[in-house]
């Protein structure tokens, strides 16, 4: 009895104990489009909690008693709510969270793979808003990214801080991506900017500096991630129409075409919407430019499709597909005739190519109740190139793309990501035969939050191969008196950020880079009017590491909000790879042959640093009651060649890598005055110093003399003084959902140049209409 009795009233006490519980459930939703958040951290006490489900949803068995709990989630104000909860109380609790509006607590991603606030990231990063890309009716996103403060394109080849110059299309120092995914041309390795879909902007991303670790080879210098938008709670139906025209040069003898007036047009679409559990963005561009230069044109069409679908009955299960198509006929602009016809093309450079590109992008994500979150991301990538002057440059490429990732969120001070890639490409050009590359990689990420410090570490190990040229084996066990080898490349990166108060921001990060070369840059054969490419398959990968010391101060005015950003950067890079003029002669022939030998070949020119300091000021809000966006940078940069000495080929005895520039500065503003919006924007960059000295001179033991670009050196005395180039524009909202736009760019009629022979476009002027519904 005695044994029973002990049992029984073991039993009770058990049962009640067990019955001395609470719950608390409830959703949490943005407060302004009342879209339920993932991922909210829910803390207790500041101790333990949970976190939101795909559908916002959270619930948490407690025990009786008296709890703080706050609400927490990246880009909005934490909430706080203290509760008594009693035995077997059921509290529903729907929490309605604000958005922080503060430009410095912007959520990005491509600092660490995962959101965060801009304040916390340990590298220097750029945004740039899709209401910034339409106001300057931007129909290649190279044109609104080349605002960016320590960002310059020439040549539609990207470069931060000066780490890239200008080689011809083929490779690049920069990888850009759409979604996270790398859009690089299979071939050349460079990014095709009019295939970007300028239409479904959700934010531009704009990371400086060595990024390897994270996101492999052409990492080297930086990383553009375009990221696309999803449907928002009601259809959305957006209609943007525009024609321009180019006015004529100031200069009379750039004139060539006084009774035709070049024009350009672009029609964009975008349509997005919720259909049950399914996101549907269906987008679209079709433009037509004349182009401001003889010969010269391009006309392309664009449709692309995102679709998502979130299952109900498996939550956090999602899959997906995006779709990007591209027909496009063009003739680009390559050569000049002469320096006083630099509008007027050499006649044999001339090339009209036409064809496709696709990309297909299918995707699985897993999300799950206690944190875990598995990303399975693919894309298939073609495109053909059909040349209707010259056969010999036709070419097709595949390109097959895969990633997994993994990722967890241990409350709101840990998050764990750990990923790997793989990588294989198909080449069959008539420039260079048929090749193939492959590429693949493992990659981890520590992010973790101690008290006002942000610490982050990655670490990469990338294996590259092009045909049977590969990474050379950076790991040799010996096993039974074999040697065994693991040709991995490894790659690493640490950052910290320490909040010093409450709006200022103290970051460190050092990163180290690696890149394979591309096929282009291997196997390239071609001439254009007599420039010559000669192909390279002994090049060496490049080498890189990046440090940088930066300070985020936050402020605010009034109702204006923004960040100061000052960035000192040191980078170093090994086997550098350069496109260098030289007499290649044959091994076949014994002596050279002249000008058939004389040409450009992309050669390990040998060790470069470059320093600088990087100054940005950026906001949104409202000035005296007007509502007011404002960015504004200067960027310094030193690009000294560690070999210049030994280097014959520039066009001074300077030691700086060609191509580049010390100074460069960008800015852009709008207000809005009511229904009024006006807005400028301006680039300056100082003179180039060093360029190939071929492109000056005539090409060797030639005569009579013959030139690459005939008048250059002339031309660069004349006109090589650094550039001032204004954009202006002012838009009228009749409504809400009407839009009218006058957009001119290069206000002042600047005669300016990118690369050499390549003298930018005069004034010209477009008017814009944009209709939302």
């Amino acid at each position: 009895m005695n044994k029973l009795f002990a049992i029984a009233l073991l039993l009770s006490v058990s049962l009640n104990s067990l019955a001395q519980t609470a719950t608390i459930k409830g959703k949490v939703f943005d407060g302004s489009t009342k879209e339920p958040l993932i991922g909210v951290n829910i803390v207790l006490d500041n101790k333990t909690g949970t976190t939101t489900d795909v559908n916002g949803k959270y619930s948490m068995v407690l025990k009786p008693g008296d709890y703080k709990i706050t609400y927490k989630y990246i880009g909005y104000s934490p909430e706080v709510d203290e509760i008594t909860i009693h035995d077997g109380d059921v509290h529903n609790m729907d929490i309605f969270l604000k958005v922080e509006i503060h430009t410095i607590n912007e959520i990005v991603v491509s600092a660490g793979k995962f959101e965060q606030k801009l304040s916390d990231v340990t590298v220097s990063l750029e945004v740039i808003k899709p209401a910034r890309i339409e106001s300057m009716n931007t129909t290649n996103l190279d044109d609104a990214i080349n605002h960016i403060p320590g960002v310059d394109i020439s040549g539609e080849q990207p470069s931060i801080r000066g780490g890239s110059g200008y080689s011809y299309g083929a490779g690049s120092r920069v990888l850009v991506l759409v979604d996270d995914l790398p859009l690089l041309s299979p071939a050349s390795g460079d990014p095709k900017w009019d295939f970007l879909p300028v239409e479904n902007i959700s934010q531009i991303e704009v990371l400086k500096g060595a990024s390897s670790a994270l996101f492999g080879s052409s990492a080297l210098n930086g990383v553009i991630n375009v990221r696309t938008a999803f449907p928002e709670n009601y259809p959305v139906t957006k209609v943007s129409t525009s024609t321009g025209i180019y006015m004529q040069p100031e200069r009379q003898e750039l004139i060539w075409n006084k009774n035709s007036p070049k024009l350009f047009t672009s029609f964009l679409f975008l349509h997005s919407r919720k259909i049950g559990n399914l996101d549907l963005v269906i987008g679209m561009q079709l433009l037509s430019d004349a182009g401001y230069r003889a010969n010269e044109f391009e006309k392309h069409g664009r449709v692309n499709t995102n679709l998502r679908y979130r299952f109900k009955k498996i939550e956090g299960l999602s899959v997906g597909m995006n779709i990007n198509y591209m027909y496009f006929d063009k003739m680009d602009f390559f050569l000049w005739h002469s320096a006083d016809s630099a509008y007027n093309q050499n006649p044999s450079a001339l090339s009209d190519v036409e064809g496709t590109r696709i990309n297909v992008d299918p995707y699985i994500s897993f999300y799950s109740k206690n944190g875990h979150k598995f990303n399975l991301r693919s894309r298939y990538y073609h495109e053909d190139y059909t040349n209707l002057f010259d056969a010999g440059k036709n070419s097709f490429a595949d390109l097959y793309y895969g990633d997994f990732q993994y990722q967890k969120f241990i409350l709101d001070n840990l998050n764990l990501t750990a990923g790997t890639t793989v990588q294989y490409a198909e080449v069959k050009a008539n420039l260079f035969g048929n090749h193939y590359s492959s590429n693949i990689a493992f990659y981890s990420q520590c992010d973790k939050k101690i008290k006002k410090f942000s610490i982050s570490a990655g670490l990469r190990a990338e294996y590259s191969q092009v045909d049977s040229t590969q990474t050379v084996s950076q790991f040799n066990l010996k096993y039974k008196n074999k040697n065994i080898e693991f040709p991995f490349f490894p790659v690493a990166r640490l950052g910290v950020n320490y909040q010093a108060a409450e709006y200022t921001f103290i970051r460190a990060s050092y990163g180290q880079g690696y890149r394979f070369p591309s096929i282009a840059e291997m196997y390239t054969t071609t001439s254009i009017g007599g420039l010559n490419i000669f192909p390279n398959n002994t090049l060496k990968p490049e080498l890189g590491e990046s440090v940088e010391l930066g300070v985020k101060q936050g402020v605010k005015i009034s109702n204006w909000s923004g960040y100061f950003d000052v960035a000192g950067f040191y980078t170093r890079y090994q086997n550098m790879m350069e496109y260098t003029f030289g007499i290649y002669k044959p091994t076949n022939r014994r002596f050279p042959k002249f000008p058939d030998d004389c040409g450009f070949k992309s050669i390990n020119i040998g060790n470069a640093e470059i320093t600088g300091v990087d100054i940005t000021l950026a906001g949104e809000g409202k000035l005296f009651s007007f509502p007011a966006t404002l960015l504004v940078g200067y960027t310094y940069t030193n690009p000294y060649d560690l070999n210049g000495n030994n280097d014959t080929t520039k066009s001074t005895s300077a030691n700086i890598l060609k191509y580049r520039y010390y100074h460069s500065a960008k800015g852009d503003m709008e207000v809005a005055f009511h229904k009024l919006v006006v807005g400028f924007s301006f680039v300056y960059i100082s003179n180039m110093i060093n360029i190939d000295k071929a492109f000056e001179d005539s090409i060797p033991y030639v005569y009579p003399a013959v030139y690459i670009l005939p008048g250059l050196k002339e031309y660069r005395i004349a006109h090589n003084k650094g550039a001032w180039v204004w954009d202006a524009r002012i838009s009228y909202e009749a409504t809400d959902k009407m839009k009218l736009s006058l957009v001119t760019k290069n206000i002042f009629n600047k005669e300016y140049m990118g690369r050499p022979g390549d003298v930018r476009p005069p004034r010209n002027v477009s008017l814009q209409f944009s209709f939302r519904f």
